[in-house]
């Protein structure tokens, strides 16, 4: 289990590049991001270097920041490797709310928000993927 930030943010040219620009300038690497939209807003899940200093940082620029417990899974970046490792889940009826993977020399990773995180590392643990 890692921790990811997510933030709310306006449909607003430019806001995305606001949250960039304010963690770079703080020093704080973001390693993964993804960006969801709905009517009035999107929602930004960030995974950085520095959580809690990332958090400060945001919440103190007043943006609308939140911790959301999620998995971080590391698989072989290969064909099929991703559903290798989600058939595990699929089987113990582990459902995901969302996703979003990135992939790094031979190592592919992706951040997932399980139904039930407890019970998905107790599964991906059993099936040696975690």
């Amino acid at each position: 289990m890692i921790k990811q930030i997510s933030l709310f943010l306006e449909n607003k040219t430019g806001r995305i590049s606001e949250v960039a620009r304010l963690l770079g300038a703080h020093g704080i690497n973001m390693k993964a991001f993804s960006m969801t939209e709905a009517p009035d807003f999107g929602i930004m899940h960030i995974v950085v270097a520095d959580t809690e200093r990332a958090v400060q940082v945001l919440s103190e620029a007043n943006f609308a920041v939140s911790l959301v417990d999620v998995v971080c899974i590391e698989c072989a970046d290969r064909p099929g490797s991703m559903g290798e490792v989600l058939s595990h889940l699929a089987a113990a009826g582990i459902g995901i709310k969302y996703m979003y993977a990135f992939s790094e020399g031979e190592k592919a990773r992706f951040v997932l928000k399980p139904d039930d995180i407890a019970r998905c590392e107790e599964v991906l643990r059993q099936a040696g993927c975690l």
